[in-house]
Formats: C-alpha cells, sequence, structure tokens
C-alpha cells in the first residue's frame, strides 16, 4: 500500500550498498533517512501525520491473561502471587495498568506505613499476622538477582491503644480474640501504663493494649518498589493509562427461586493512553479492581450497580475517597525514641518520625467534618482545633510541639462496614476486587495479594479464608463490622 503512493525516486537512497558487504548485497542505511522520510510521506498524505516508524513501546499489550486496574501496593501484590502461584513459569501473561507513574496520589506513599495486629476480626489479624512476616522476610519473597537488597527500615516500636471505661470491655474482648489468633499483645492498668511511659497522661484511660512483636512502622515506598522492580523481573507488563471502559458480553439465567439476572462476562479493557487521545484495547481473561479509591468508578464501567434498587444487580461497591491528614511536628521535649504508635481514646494518633524528636499523627474526622476529597490540600486548622488538644492532653510535652509539614492521603474508604471487599463480583464473574479497606490496606497487601491469586487460580481461599470480604454481603446486608480503625 505504500508503494503506490509513494513518487517515483523517493526509495533512491535507502538501499545503499556499504563496504564489506558481498556484490549485489544491500543493507538498510537508516542515518540521515528517517526524518527525510517522514517529511516525505508527510506532503503526501495532508492534514494527518502519518509516522511509519512510530515507537508503541508505551502501548499495552492487545492480548493480557489478567489486568490490574491500579499499581498500588495491592495490585502489586496481586500481580506478584500470581506469578509466584503460576503453575509453570510464564503461563500467566499479566498486565498492570496504573494512571500515576509517580504515585504522587497513591495511597502507599502516602501512608504513615504502620503494622499491627490489634484488629476486632479474626480475619484481620491473620492477614497482618501474615504481612508481619512477610515484611520480616521481604528478600526471601522479593529479592532480584543482581538487585541490592531492600531495606524496609522497620520499627518495631509497637502500637499502643488506649480505652475510656465504656470501652475497656471491648478491648479486654479483643485482645482475647487476637491472642487466640496467636498475637503477642499485653494488656496494661493506668498505673502499668505510668510505669513504662511515664512522659503519659492517664486520665481518662481505663486499660490500654500493647503490641509487644511484629508492630510498629516501615517504609511503604521500599514496599511498593521492591514489589514493581520483583514482578517486572517475573515477567509482570506494565502501562501507564487509564481504564475508560470495559466490553462485556451478557447472559440471562434464571436462578433456583425463578428470579432473572444477567451475567457479565468482560472480554476487552480499554485503556487511554496518558496524555493522550488515543486509547489501546486488551483483550483479557481476567480483570482485578484494586484501584483503591476510585475503584467504585471502575466497577461502575463494568455495569456494577446497574439495576433496580434492593437487588444484587443494583447494589454498587460502597467504596469512595476519604481524605486523611498527617501533620509532622518537632518537639525536642517528647516522649523519645522509645515511642510506641499510640491511638488515644480520643481518636488521635502519633508515632516518632527518625531520631531527631520529630513526630508525626493525625485523626481521623467524624462524618460530620469530613473534608472534600476533590483534592489534597491540608486544612492546618483542623490540627490546631481538633487534634492538638487531644494531643497535648495526653502527652504534656506536646503542648510546646512545632508543626514542621504536612501532607493528605486517601482512604480507599467502605462505607459500609470499613473492611476490605475481596474476590468475585457474582454478577460480573471475571472481575475481581481487592479494594475497599479504609486505611489498612497497605500492611495488609500481602496477603490480600495471595488471597486474590488463589481464588482466581484455585476457585476458592485456601490459606486465609476470606469469605466474610466477599462482595455479596452488601446486597445481603450482612456486616462484618471492624472496630479497631485508626
Amino acid at each position: 500500500m505504500i508503494r503506490r503512493v509513494l513518487p517515483h525516486g523517493m526509495g533512491r537512497g535507502l538501499l545503499t550498498r556499504r563496504p564489506g558487504t558481498r556484490r549485489g548485497g544491500f543493507s538498510l542505511d537508516w542515518d540521515g533517512k528517517v526524518s527525510e522520510i517522514k517529511k516525505k510521506i508527510k506532503s503526501i498524505l495532508p492534514g494527518r501525520s502519518c509516522d511509519l516508524l512510530q515507537d508503541t513501546s508505551h502501548l499495552p499489550p492487545e492480548h493480557s491473561d489478567v489486568v490490574i486496574v491500579g499499581g498500588g501496593v495491592l495490585g502489586l501484590s496481586v500481580a506478584y502471587w500470581l506469578k509466584k502461584l503460576e503453575s509453570r513459569r510464564g503461563a500467566i501473561r499479566v498486565l498492570v495498568v496504573e494512571r500515576d507513574h509517580t504515585y504522587s496520589q497513591a495511597s502507599t506513599g502516602l501512608s504513615v506505613g504502620g503494622i499491627c495486629q490489634q484488629f476486632s476480626l479474626p480475619e484481620n489479624i491473620q492477614l497482618s499476622l501474615f504481612s508481619a512476616s512477610f515484611l520480616r522476610n521481604i528478600n526471601e519473597y522479593l529479592a532480584v538477582v543482581d538487585a541490592p537488597p531492600l531495606d524496609l527500615r522497620f520499627n518495631p516500636s509497637g502500637y499502643l491503644l488506649l480505652a475510656s471505661e465504656k470501652d475497656a470491655a471491648a478491648m479486654e474482648s479483643n485482645v482475647k480474640v487476637q491472642r487466640w489468633e496467636g498475637a503477642k499483645v499485653s494488656l496494661m492498668s493506668p498505673d502499668q501504663l505510668r510505669n513504662k511511659f511515664p512522659w503519659i497522661n492517664t486520665e481518662g484511660v481505663a486499660l490500654a493494649s500493647y503490641g509487644m512483636e511484629d508492630e510498629g512502622w516501615f517504609d511503604p515506598w521500599c514496599l511498593l518498589q521492591g514489589l514493581r522492580r520483583k514482578v517486572q523481573s517475573l515477567g509482570v507488563l506494565f502501562c501507564q493509562g487509564e481504564v475508560t471502559r470495559f466490553v462485556s458480553s451478557s447472559q440471562r439465567m434464571l436462578t433456583t427461586d425463578d428470579k432473572a439476572v444477567v451475567l457479565k462476562r468482560i472480554h476487552e479493557v480499554h485503556v487511554k493512553m496518558d496524555r493522550s487521545l488515543e486509547y489501546q484495547p486488551v483483550e483479557c481473561a481476567i480483570v482485578i479492581n484494586a484501584a483503591g479509591a476510585w475503584s467504585a468508578q471502575i466497577a461502575a464501567l463494568a455495569g456494577v450497580g446497574e439495576g433496580p434498587p434492593g437487588t444484587l444487580q443494583g447494589t454498587k461497591l460502597p467504596v469512595e475517597p476519604r481524605k486523611r491528614y498527617v501533620y509532622v511536628w518537632h518537639c525536642p521535649q517528647g516522649p523519645g525514641l522509645e515511642t510506641p504508635l499510640v491511638a488515644d481514646t480520643s481518636g488521635a494518633y502519633f508515632r516518632r518520625e527518625g531520631l531527631g524528636s520529630n513526630y508525626l499523627g493525625g485523626r481521623s474526622p467524624t462524618e460530620q467534618e469530613e473534608p472534600d476529597p476533590a483534592n489534597l490540600e491540608v486544612d492546618h486548622d483542623f490540627f490546631q482545633d481538633k487534634v492538638w488538644p487531644h494531643l497535648a492532653l495526653r502527652v504534656p510535652a506536646f503542648e510546646t510541639l512545632k508543626v514542621q509539614s504536612a501532607w493528605a492521603g486517601y482512604y480507599d474508604y467502605n462505607t459500609f462496614d470499613q473492611n476490605g471487599v475481596v474476590g468475585p463480583h457474582p454478577l460480573v464473574v471475571n472481575m475481581y476486587f481487592a479494594t475497599g479497606f479504609s486505611g489498612h490496606g497497605l500492611q495488609q497487601a500481602p496477603g490480600i495479594g495471595r488471597a486474590v491469586a488463589e481464588m482466581v487460580l484455585k476457585g476458592r481461599f485456601q490459606t486465609i479464608d476470606l469469605s466474610p470480604f466477599l462482595f455479596t454481603r452488601f446486597y445481603l446486608g450482612e456486616k462484618i463490622q471492624e472496630n479497631n480503625i485508626i
């Protein structure tokens, strides 16, 4: 086709004899010719830029067995475990689509990096116990040949949760569950609390729980980059772009009680390329929705929630972005190097940051105080009015603190019960979820990725039964409330 529109003589000089070639042999001499060819083709086809030598390396492949929407730590963990558990090397082709390759607004990089086992639900405790083991042995999982080992800079200072009189019984009950699951947690009276942490004012504290092992904080950016480096070494493909459409087929079915439902299967994902109007269709067998705070939008593109209210088909994914502030302050007279992450009875929290008398913390707002998630601007008045008074009451030395910096990040907040959504959608049969963790997704990512991979490859959860986290609970109204969300 191209030869028909090329004028006579255009090819002259394209094929040239080079020294050292056999007589009559020709080789392509591209030097100095590429731009000339482009200019001539453009002049022949006016009104349109024609680039026969266009670089397509930024485009996703036309086919992928699994497309993961979201390249944060949860999406990368799913990719890792899919490749780790595949039957043979290269058996599964995995593509990760991430719209922000800088991760500037990703929840992972803006997290405070905490890990603890002091949850109220057994599933959350089991997930965090596995994550602690994963992080402790990080280089056994994520080592890459000829690459330096990962240093997560884990600080094992523990979590210290404080309870008022009205919450003391619930804390005691939670600790029993935590110990039963294998977590090392101690209960402390106000006197014991003062003896161990003399800088704490125990006014209003009836009981405290303290994690003695595998709790603290680590570098979330290091985990993110370590997972990305590892999955790339395993053959996972990456694409910077935004998923804008799914192409699906539908099949009408009758349930056992003769109710009609429509089953959908996604066949193609449309990826809009970064800073471009072009999109690339990708044929696939499985879609993983790990889009974090924006996962409800991705679900809606697949038709999730498009049905009469009160029906399974009309049940939406109840995940939305919630903005959370993190403040960093300096206080030379502060608690010091042995400071754990402290969660106050008021909901305020803080921990040590580095070795220079710096601390970071914040507080989750009430429903009435929820800020606009349209941007990541920081409300400094929120610290002055809603955080600092509680900090200064609990740690008198914090009365003289000086705020140095602050940032905001997003929770993928599950408005139904603040717990994750894991596993397949019941009607969009090849869309799987790994989202909605409401602030504890980072620390549970290793276990969540493994669970989703098990469900995709084996059809069931094998190591930790996360059936309570399935999507169907939203339709059935079966909340599994987690009480210890910081």
